[in-house]
């Protein structure tokens, strides 16, 4: 077997590993972050659980560490106090990036994680199957229960050779979102393999499984090898390695060959991170920032690589140059040494080991303003600046352009590239996390006025008339459902309140015409309910539920696309919102704002896996869905929760 399935079959609970069958599997790890950590925990709490029922499950403060107002300071007390509550792991503000840090002191080989953000899979560098989900999908985990996935094919991504001088990791990924597209990924495991395997390390397979989320993946993985063995023993760690290596006879779904040897340095152009191009076509552009850190590109490697780098030299004075480690411990290390004052006597700016501007939380760029950064997304807005043209591009490309002011190919601007030295020992000091009581049963959660509890979400109805509250097209992403940013994020535990933000960059009507649907009645025959047409990739970027958790509190009942991405498709379902797609995808283009549409029967007709149709302005539409036994009976029981309790 290739390292997926010997890991899927470890933690095999139901299913069979056919392609297109529902799979449930064991979690023995979880994590959350405070953006969406507060409503998965509001939903552990629901389920009356004890106490958690992983092997081990992490609490992290790294997304709303900007503290404006009482929000943000509230949920982070919430988040300690039901840790200590519950039996699980607390990282405070300051101790870094959830999956930096996961990797670094909690990551095993061999073991499932899934974490309600959807760059989880970063775990997969480290030969862990790691999986981003909605917080009620972590939430279930926690309670012990199964997570489910559609057995995706797996593809081998056979790299060959290895990487020149000022190509790295991120031209890798970059390379592969090129050949595969944001939606290529879906349905899909990408696993690593090949000679070129073993000239990566750990913190640049991860580079790579972090991106795999942009491909639309299920999942990224890489074997564990002597090099992963390497980085565990220099973390202290060693322990926890296993050794996890594809059989000789290793079948696979589909191989992509990558010859490293022959990559250039890449670079994504706004706003998508597939639409990639040489760095070297797009030359000579002004850029005013520059940005390095990030969940993607923040470890110790590449902190070291931007401190030798700086050496000596100064940032062009036309760009805004920030740095952000990614962990406490990168930034410990850097402080050791002559690094971070290489770093910081260059005139860029050190920010604080946390998510910070690659979720729009600070350093929104000038109006108009060109961003190089080696972050995993530029979705139009996203950066906090809508006309800003954000690229992605490796810490290597970042710092040609922080030095010249412009787009540079750094192959052709520097010499021969820094060798850097990594320690034999990573400073450890597990101090500030926060490890929870045995009996944690006395301990009194602390809940502030922004935290408010859980709707309730109706069965679904038999039949639906529909009304479509919105009209979108392709690649609409979880950012454009309910943006991110300082503004917005400190809501993420009061559903009322964000939800009045829901569409907000795409339609400011579409808040006030969702409520007035939901408040509309016939009287005699029927009610109508919300509905979004959308086109193809619906919901893809991030796993935040609340973008379906807003939506349905504001009454959508239905969205009808041309396709969707898999956490949103999930979460949808979970909050008993029903997902379905065109039979015929030209039919997308005889829908519109505001049409009604009637799914007769549909309740029993989804029960009994017969023909859906819909009825709009007299034509007869054809339907599609694929749900499992289990997704109908939670779609039919209003969502997850209700389903949950109803079986309980």
């Amino acid at each position: 077997m290739n390292v997926s399935k010997k890991i899927i079959v470890n933690h095999l609970i139901s299913g069979e590993m056919k392609i297109g069958e529902e799979i449930g599997l064991k979690i023995d790890q979880t994590l959350t972050q405070d953006a969406t950590g507060t409503m998965a925990y509001l939903q552990f709490e629901a389920m009356g659980v004890s106490k958690v029922k992983t092997e081990l499950s992490v609490s992290y403060i790294d997304h709303n560490t900007l503290q404006s107002g009482f929000e943000n300071a509230d949920d982070h007390k919430f988040l300690q106090t039901i840790a200590a509550k519950y039996g699980i792991v607390f990282s405070p503000a300051g101790n870094g990036i959830c999956h930096q840090v996961h990797l670094e002191r909690f990551g095993v080989p061999g073991k499932t994680l899934i974490g309600s953000d959807s760059h989880t899979p970063t775990g997969g560098g480290i030969g862990m199957l790691a999986f981003g989900a909605g917080g009620l999908d972590v939430a279930c985990a926690m309670a012990g229960q199964p997570f489910y996935i559609t057995m995706p094919k797996i593809i081998k991504v056979d790299l060959k050779g290895k990487l020149r001088d000022w190509v790295s990791a991120k031209d890798i990924i970059l390379e592969l979102l090129r050949i595969e597209s944001v939606k290529g990924g879906r349905s899909k495991i990408y696993e690593f393999a090949g000679e070129g395997v073993r000239t990566l390390s750990v913190p640049e397979r991860a580079t790579i499984t972090n991106m795999g989320t942009e491909l639309g993946a299920t999942t990224s993985v890489f074997p564990s090898d002597e090099i992963t063995k390497d980085f565990l023993e220099r973390q202290g760690r060693a322990d926890a390695w296993t050794e996890i290596l594809p059989d000789a006879d290793s079948e696979y779904d589909g191989e992509i060959i990558i010859d490293l040897s022959e990559l250039e340095p890449l670079i994504a152009q706004p706003h998508m991170p597939d639409n990639v191009v040489k760095v070297k076509d797009i030359e000579g552009i002004k850029v005013d920032q520059v940005g390095i850190g990030s969940c993607t590109n923040s470890s110790l490697a590449d902190m070291l690589l931007t401190a030798e780098t700086l050496k000596g030299k100064k940032i062009n004075q036309g760009v805004s140059f920030v740095v952000s480690p990614g962990s406490r411990q990168v930034i410990a290390m850097l402080s050791q040494s002559d690094a971070l004052f290489n770093i910081i006597e260059s005139g860029a700016r050190v920010l604080e080991s946390a998510c910070g501007p690659c979720i729009g939380m600070g350093q929104a760029p000038k109006s108009g303003a060109v961003s190089l950064r080696t972050f995993n997304r530029n979705f139009e807005g996203r950066s906090g600046t809508k006309d800003a043209q954000v690229y992605l591009c490796s810490p290597e490309v970042a710092l040609a352009a922080a030095l010249t002011g412009k787009i540079t190919d750094p192959s052709k601007y520097f010499g021969k590239k820094p060798q850097i030295k990594m320690p034999e020992k990573f400073l450890i000091d597990d101090a500030q996390f926060q490890t929870p009581p045995a009996d944690g049963s006395k301990v009194e959660v602390v809940r502030g006025p922004n935290i408010k509890p859980l709707p309730d979400f109706s069965q679904m109805g038999a039949d639906i008339y529909g009304k479509v509250a919105l009209y979108v097209g392709d690649n609409i992403s979880t950012d454009h459902i309910l943006p991110a940013g300082a503004k917005i994020l400190p809501l993420r535990s009061n559903l009322p309140a964000i939800s009045e933000y829901t569409f907000n960059a795409v339609d400011k009507e579409f808040v006030a015409r969702a409520k007035d649907i939901k408040r509309r009645y016939d009287g005699k025959k029927f009610k109508l309910e919300g509905m979004i047409v959308g086109g193809e990739n619906y919901g893809q970027g991030s796993s935040r539920e609340h973008a379906a958790l807003a939506p349905g509190y504001l009454g959508i009942k239905v969205v009808l696309a041309k396709s969707f991405a898999r956490i949103h498709l999930a979460n949808l379902i979970n909050f008993g919102i029903i997902p379905l797609t065109f039979g015929n995808p030209q039919d997308y283009d005889s829908t519109a704002l505001n049409q009604e549409i009637h799914f007769e029967n549909i309740k029993k007709t989804i029960k009994d896996g017969d023909r859906l149709f819909a009825i709009a302005d007299g034509k007869k539409i054809k339907i599609n869905y694929d749900f499992t036994q289990r997704q109908k009976e939670i779609l039919f029981a209003g969502g997850l929760l209700n389903w949950i309790k109803r079986n309980a």
